[in-house]
């Protein structure tokens, strides 16, 4: 449904845009179709204040044509894993060959202010799940692509990388868990993005993902933590984020 309403033949890249990153999709290229998540089978509007709710094909400079989904179904909404990995697997059947995963979330790492962009290295699963079924083993030694992360560094060499803890959410971390986190080798803490990209390698799709800090993760400030900060970092961040991200995209594409 999703190509024949947009009237191209294949998805060369798919984005899910989490908390702040939204603004990227006007940066790519000429909008070729939106449709409204709850449109599109499998897909639901996302309930969470930062998110679109719906799915955007953008056609880039080159002619390729990018899948900017802004409906990411959150594990804690409780509509199962597979309605998690469902923009991901979408995106594989419609001939995507790599997605770029993004989000907002709070930095272990006192040094990366609210604002700062974050590579993500690699990532702990901490929600007690998996997009998989059975005997389905899949590899994820170089799960966040090591060469999509040399072309972001190329198009900013300050980018610094981290490691990425997903939990279930919706609460946020106590700081008692947050020194857990740090001590199991966590730099960054949010509720997406690592489920999605076990689904997407398991899909055969080349991973690369993103982190905006929007705040530092509890005891690490002595702030209290709420979903308005991640908003209002996330709005003031857009320009400049949204700027990196569609350049490190259109390099993606240009070098596939």
């Amino acid at each position: 449904m999703l190509l024949q309403a947009s009237g191209v033949d294949t998805i060369d890249l798919a984005c899910t845009l989490g908390s702040g990153w939204g603004e990227a999709a006007g940066q790519l290229g000429e909008l070729v179709t939106e449709i409204d998540a709850e449109d599109v089978p499998g897909f639901h509007t996302s309930g969470v204040p930062g998110h679109s709710g719906s799915l955007k094909v953008i056609r880039t400079a080159s002619r390729a044509h990018v899948l900017v989904i802004g409906a990411r179904t959150h594990y804690y909404e409780g509509k199962g894993v597979d309605a998690v990995a469902h923009g991901v697997r979408t995106a594989a059947a419609a001939g995507a060959g790599a997605v770029v995963l993004t989000n907002g979330c709070g930095g272990l790492n006192p040094a990366w202010s609210p604002g700062t962009p974050v590579l993500i290295s690699d990532h702990l699963n901490l929600t007690g799940t998996s997009p998989l079924r059975g005997a389905h083993f899949v590899d994820l030694t170089d799960l966040y692509s090591p060469r999509i992360r040399g072309i972001a560094k190329e198009v900013d060499s300050s980018l610094p990388e981290g490691v990425y803890a997903q939990l279930p959410g919706p609460h946020y971390e106590t700081p008692a868990e947050i020194r857990y986190l740090g001590t199991a080798g966590a730099d960054l803490v949010g509720m997406s993005t690592a489920l999605e990209a076990i689904a997407a390698r398991a899909a055969g799709m080349e991973v690369f993902g993103i982190s905006l800090v929007t705040n530092l993760a509890a005891g690490i400030s002595e702030e209290p933590l709420s979903h308005r900060e991640v908003i209002e970092a996330g709005q003031e961040a857009a320009p400049r984020i949204s700027a990196l991200l569609a350049q490190i995209i259109t390099r993606t594409l240009e070098e596939s």
